[in-house]
């Protein structure tokens, strides 16, 4: 089994309704994610996938969520967005794009020191 991970970020604004303390008032964060995709083969030339798509297809992917109030996105309409469910979000979404390629987790940091990891 191969795994690769790649990186990225993004800055995007979220409030989180029902809790009790200051995250219920919209804030922002710039958010690190790290995401991990895994393959048991390799192309023609020993490649999972070549670093250069993916990572384009990644930001692509995040600038969808940059700059935004997460709590205005359809997705977050109907959950919370915690960074367990933006972890979630990315992992299911961005599977849909890399397909056949399987993520194996979502790792998202709201801070330096406040991060979560979603997999199935």
């Amino acid at each position: 089994m191969f795994e690769l991970s790649i990186k990225g970020d993004f800055a995007s604004a979220h409030q989180l309704r029902g809790y009790q303390g200051n995250c219920k008032d919209l804030h922002g964060h710039t958010w690190r994610v790290e995401l991990t995709a895994q393959s048991e083969t390799l192309d023609d030339i020993g490649m999972v996938v070549d670093f250069k798509i993916i990572k384009q297809q990644f930001r692509e992917f995040l600038m969808r969520i940059d700059h935004v109030n997460l709590n205005d996105l359809p997705y977050f309409k109907k959950v919370n967005p915690t960074s367990e469910h933006l972890a979630q979000y990315i992992f299911q979404e961005f599977g849909k794009i890399i397909k056949p390629l399987k993520i194996k987790q979502v790792r998202v940091w709201e801070s330096d020191t406040s991060d979560v990891t979603y997999y199935e």
